[in-house]
């Protein structure tokens, strides 16, 4: 979920830290359906006045262009989540986070592969989804519920001082990193449905200051397909058939869409 807001504590300045937009985040969190929402990027329009959150990718570059996540990642841990959704920890049981966005721009998002960056054994065939964001292969995931997994951990180490990884401040790990960053709603659907905030958010240099988490690089989410989740949804191309039949001329639905 894509939010704008008013900062209107300290508007100007350079010390400006997202303040009122928490508030905002949290009323917003707590409104009907939308409470039902894991993640949530809220923005100031003070910094944008033209920013639209119709316009994804614009807004993704927005925020990641000015986020700093050693501080702007509040989690809400062990709360209610969809009953339709499959990446939590049990039935209508889950997380969210709030990626709050002020201030001045804090980096160039990166557009070519940093030409120094490797990957430990299983991860590979990085692919560029967006400016700033990288997919990433990663090995079949095995662990189950509320388990970190430690090569998770070992990509982010190999990833700690590698020049050129500062301008991409969110890798996603993937089964196919093509499929990922093949298109826009290919990128969404596979990061945000096939991943639980506090259980898959993992960061280049982690680290917990007065119980809140953050990372001095790289924020990386691990949205591959994990053991309790739904299977796929595999077309079946008999019932495409039908369907298409019952659509066609002569057909029941014909003229009905």
């Amino acid at each position: 979920m894509l939010a704008m807001g008013s900062e209107r504590y300290v508007p100007y300045g350079e010390r400006r830290t997202p303040q009122e937009l928490l508030t905002i985040a949290n009323a917003i969190l707590g409104q009907g359906q939308l409470s039902l929402a894991k993640y949530l990027m809220i923005a100031s329009h003070e910094d944008a006045p033209q920013l639209d959150i119709h316009d994804i990718p614009a807004f993704l570059g927005h925020v990641l262009e000015r986020i700093d996540p050693r501080r702007d990642l509040h989690f809400q841990t062990a709360t209610t989540m969809d009953t339709l959704d499959y990446s939590g920890s049990g039935l209508n049981s889950g997380s969210k986070v709030v990626f709050a966005a002020v201030g001045e721009k804090r980096r160039t998002l990166g557009t070519e592969m940093p030409a120094a960056i490797r990957l430990p054994d299983g991860f590979g065939r990085p692919a560029l989804c967006l400016p700033g964001v990288i997919a990433v292969q990663g090995p079949r995931c095995d662990i189950r519920k509320g388990e970190t997994d430690p090569r998770m951990d070992a990509l982010c180490a190999c990833l700690e001082g590698v020049a050129g990884v500062e301008s991409f401040p969110l890798i996603v790990v993937c089964d196919d990193s093509s499929f990922a960053a093949a298109t826009l709603n290919n990128f969404l659907w596979v990061t945000f449905t096939r991943s639980d905030p506090a259980a898959d958010i993992y960061g280049v240099g982690a680290s917990m200051v007065c119980k809140q988490w953050g990372c001095s690089g790289p924020l990386v989410i691990d949205a591959r397909i994990k053991p309790h989740h739904a299977p796929p949804l595999i077309e079946d191309p008999a019932v495409e058939r039908r369907v298409d039949a019952l659509a066609a001329p002569g057909g029941p639905l014909h003229g009905l869409y």
